[in-house]
């Protein structure tokens, strides 16, 4: 009992520790620009100032529609292409499975700045430079590693004489997929969706660096604008950040359950 007192107690102190950052946040947001100093840091507002937040959806407005494009569009294209990766990987053995599978992962572990260059480059010489449509292309592209490896784990679970007995049937590649493999997909659909949506949206480098053009930019990118300057209201970027991290917060909250459910759905064999 006691144990159980003092786990409780570790874990309380734990979140209120980790809780200070959102609460720093809060309190600036709803605070006039003149009332934000040091020594009033983490004093709670003597007056609700909430035009920051008006400000801040006046600012966001325009990009708001550029982010949720960019983010479902790339989001869905990457989940669908990830799935038929997983599938292939896991149900059809091909000659060099093996090592393209590996090929595929090390992608993961390529940081972004070592490939801004050539990538800038690339997006330019096929004419989708400074167009969202070249950031969705590399959002799909450096998104497909993560979601190839969540299908093929999950796809692993699924019983292969349900394969066998669809081609005896006489299904074919896509009949297989879509008939068997693609009903069963749904918890793999929701971990992979939840955790592209998130670092879609939330992305930063690739949105400043090949997005040139003002009217395509997503929302990170005015986030950070807002914050620009040599004089800096700082209750306008955080109320930027909050409305900025609204949606992410929902989809978890929303979808958590699932996606905890759909994590370990392929974590265990057998």
């Amino acid at each position: 009992m006691i144990w159980r007192v003092v786990q409780y107690s570790i874990l309380a102190l734990a979140t209120l520790f980790f809780l200070l950052p959102v609460y720093l946040v809060v309190v600036t947001a709803l605070k006039e620009p003149a009332a934000i100093t040091l020594e009033s840091t983490w004093q709670l507002p003597r007056v609700w100032y909430w035009e920051s937040f008006a400000q801040a959806w006046s600012a966001f407005l325009p990009k708001l529609q550029n982010s949720f494009f960019l983010t479902v569009t790339a989001t869905l294209l990457s989940a669908m292409l990830g799935s038929i990766n997983g599938y292939v990987l896991s149900k059809w053995k091909f000659p060099g499975a093996n090592i393209i599978f590996p090929l595929m992962l090390f992608g993961m572990f390529i940081p972004y700045q070592a490939v801004l260059i050539p990538l800038f480059q690339f997006i330019r010489e096929i004419g989708l430079g400074g167009s969202l449509w070249g950031l969705i292309l590399v959002h799909v592209v450096y998104g497909l590693p993560i979601t190839t490896l969540i299908f093929r784990n999950y796809y692993a679970e699924i019983p292969d004489e349900l394969v066998e007995a669809s081609r005896i049937d006489g299904a074919g590649f896509w009949g297989i997929y879509r008939n068997v493999i693609f009903p069963l997909s749904i918890p793999g659909f929701v971990v992979v969706i939840i955790w592209q949506f998130t670092q879609i949206w939330n992305e930063f480098l690739f949105a400043v660096t090949l997005v040139s053009s003002p009217s395509s930019q997503p929302i990170t990118v005015a986030l950070a604008q807002l914050a620009g300057g040599e004089a800096v209201k700082w209750n306008l970027p955080m109320a930027g950040a909050l409305l900025a991290a609204l949606p992410t917060l929902l989809v978890y909250i929303l979808l958590g359950r699932y996606f905890i459910r759909g994590l370990l759905a392929g974590s265990v064999k057998g």
